[in-house]
This record gives C-alpha cells, structure tokens and sequence, in this order.
C-alpha cells in the first residue's frame, strides 16, 4: 500500500492540462482562462457622476448651507448616456444623473439630498435656479475617466479563474467570448453482476446501480462532462466493450471490480489493454483503488478504479479523482478547506490506514465541533448524506477520545 500523497502525486503525473476553447463568456464560469485579457478602452469612458445631483464648480459651494444656501443658475440638465452640450461656469450648475459624463467646467457634483430642489419643487418655485446647502470638495461624486480600467493595461490574467465578475469584467470590454481551458469529459462505468439500472425492477439478491450516479455528480459538480457508460457486468467481453465505448473521453472512472474477489476483473483487464500505475492505497474507506493508463492508437487515456461500496467510492473520489479533473482544467489549488475541531465522541482506528470518518461539523462559541454521522461502515451510504465533513485521523494513531481536537476535510457547509 502507499499513502494517500503518494497516490496523488503519482496520478497527478499520468495527468496533463487540457486545450483551450472558444466559448460564450457566460458558458466560462468556473473554467480557467486561456489567455491574457488587455482592456482597449477606458472605463468608464469619460468622468462621469457618481449620483444625481448638480454639476458644479467646487468653489461656488464655499460656506454654503441650510441657514444660507448658495443659490445657482440652472442652466441645463443630462441623463445617463447622453453629452452635456454646455459648459458648467462660475455661478451656474447642470442637473445630472448617475452614471452621464460631467459637464466641461464642473469638477462636483452636489448630491440632490444636499439641495433645496424638493422644497422648491413644492413651494413651485423657479426651477431655473437651485440652492445648494453644503459646502463640498473638488472631485466629490465623480468618477474619474479609467478609475477602473485604463485603456492598455492586464486586466485578467491566463490562469485566472472565472467567476461571476470575472464574467462582468469581460463584458465590460466587449468581450462576448473568452478562450478557457476546456471541461473534461469524464467516462463513468460502474461494474458487477449485482447491479440494476435505476429504472428497472429489483431483482432479490440485486442492488439498483447508485454509484454511477454520484460519481457522474460528483464529475459535474467540480467541473467535469459526465459520460455515462452504464454497467459492465463481470466478463472480459462486457468491460472490454464498455471501455471501448469510453475511449473518446479525457479519463474513465470506474467503480468495483479491483480487490482481490474471484469476480473482481477490472484491473486484469485494464493491465492487458495498459498498465497499472498503483493499486491499493492506505486510507479507509478506499483502500482497493487502483489507477494506469489504457492505451489506444497511441493515446494513453488516464483511468481510475474506485471501490465498489458507495462510501468508499465517494472518498476515494474526494482524494484522488477531484485533484485530476481540476488539473486538466488548469486549476491549481486541489486542497479542500479544512479546519481544527473538537470531536464529541471516541473513534477507533485500528488498521493503520488513514481513516475518514463521516462528521457534521457545527460551530458554537467561536470553535468547531465535529460528530459522526452514525454507523461508518463503507456501504452506509446515507452516512455522507449527513456529513459535511471528513474527519481525519492519520496512519499512526490508534484512534482519538472525546473532546479531542481533529482535522476536518470540509465538503461542504451546512447551516444548522
């Protein structure tokens, strides 16, 4: 057996990050960008307001207030996306809304809130003039033209992750498409005799065939095309005509098929179209995992067998197959968010392999707490339905007492 370092680092070397695309910028989300992204245009374009109000010249607002407002002429107004066609002078000010380029000659913009336009507006006064109630400074409320941007500069950068402002940004500078590296498409063949498809009657003795659906939600959920190849039943013709349908993909996932069973053949019929790169890791549940290359018509396609009980499928999924699918998509960060906490009960750990133990991770007076799920055996599936995350307790310890402190592997967060 290896550790679970070991095993990745040895599949992460079998796995290459793949080509970039051409696609629709909200199609992007959450791909890495292929390219540096430089803005040829300022944003904003001019200076432009920051509220609406009045463009003035800062000095013709000096001691102004409530008691003795400083009254101007108005002498014209603008609206968001339109020119002002005067120029703000000594004693005058143009009325303007959010966002519209700033009159030649202004260099403020007094908020309507610190003018007397309602009270004139109710009293039906002229509005050909307003009177200002505060004093303000040069450059108040206004947005200086490439505040933002500046024409010519890196913007993004090749490697960045696209998120939602990422999105925004590239619109902004008219881009309605990106280049990103591309989403693996992921194989998924779940393998043995005992299997049903989903939608079809439950035989005694049979199990309906959970795991390729959460290893191809698992694939979706971080990234990945999920290509459901269905169930290879345990006869070298069947898995070889199943792998045969997968060899177009970017990897093959499988599930059971690779511990020391009579009727676990995967990995001999992988070793005779390939090669086995590891199989066994030290870690629980997920011991018998196994990983290589298939080879065809000079490709080698990257394939990892997980185990076949459900719990061990998910967390070998975790540790193994995650990093893979993020690296062919340029990421970086393979690390899941882990904290420190107290573990509420005892837990055993009695075969020298890394355990993780299914916990609900709460937070009460500033620290984490971490309770199992119940029952940990590997074919509770509903153990994970209830966690949130993974408790680890390492190769060389025995186990660990209540009120411990733990690491915790987070899946996700789950309010309380």
């Amino acid at each position: 057996m290896i550790s679970v370092e070991e095993a990745l680092e040895k599949i992460l070397s079998y796995i290459e990050v793949l080509e970039p695309e051409g696609k629709p910028i909200l199609d992007c989300l959450g791909q890495v960008l292929a390219e540096d992204i430089y803005s040829t245009i300022d944003i904003p374009p001019l200076d432009n307001s920051a509220m609406d109000g009045y463009a003035v010249q800062d000095e013709d607002t000096h001691d102004a207030c409530e008691s003795s407002p400083k009254v101007l002429a108005v002498i014209g107004e603008v609206a968001a996306g339109s020119m002002p066609s005067k120029e703000v002078k000594s004693g005058t000010a143009i009325r303007i809304m959010t966002g519209a380029p700033l009159p030649e000659g202004a260099n403020a913009v007094v908020q309507f809130e610190n003018t007397d336009e309602v009270a004139r507006k109710a009293s039906g006064d002229n509005s050909s003039q307003i009177g200002i109630l505060r004093q303000v400074g040069k450059g108040l409320n206004v947005r200086r033209r490439g505040e933002d941007i500046a024409e010519g500069t890196l913007i993004l950068r090749s490697g960045t992750i696209i998120r939602p402002a990422e999105i925004g940004i590239l619109a902004s500078l008219g881009h309605s498409k990106a280049k990103v590296i591309r989403r693996p498409v992921i194989s998924v063949l779940a393998t043995g005799d005992e299997l049903v498809d989903v939608d079809q009657p439950l035989p005694l003795g049979k199990i309906h065939n959970s795991n390729t659906y959460t290893i191809a939600a698992e694939v979706l959920r971080y990234g990945g095309i999920s290509k459901i190849l269905g169930i290879g039943r345990d006869s070298v013709q069947s898995l070889n005509d199943k792998i045969d349908e997968g060899l177009d993909s970017d990897m093959l996932i499988t599930s059971g098929g690779v511990s020391r069973g009579d009727y676990d053949i995967v990995k001999d019929v992988l070793a005779k179209r390939g090669e086995i790169a590891l199989w066994t890791v030290s870690m629980k549940p997920g011991k018998p995992s196994a990983f290589g290359v298939i080879k065809s018509g000079g490709r080698k396609m990257p394939h990892l067998g997980l185990p076949g009980n459900p719990v061990s499928s998910m967390v070998t999924f975790e540790q193994l197959a995650r990093p893979a699918i993020l690296k062919m998509m340029g990421k970086t960060n393979f690390t899941k968010p882990t904290i420190q906490a107290i573990i509420e009960e005892d837990v055993i750990n009695t075969d020298g392999r890394r355990l993780f133990a299914r916990v609900i991770v709460t937070r009460y007076a500033g620290k984490y707490y971490a309770r199992l799920t119940g029952p940990q055996g590997s074919g509770i599936l509903t153990s994970m339905t209830k966690a949130n995350g993974l408790a680890i307790i390492p190769e060389n310890s025995k186990g660990v007492e209540a009120g411990d402190t733990v690491q915790v592997q987070m899946l996700d967060w789950r309010k309380e």
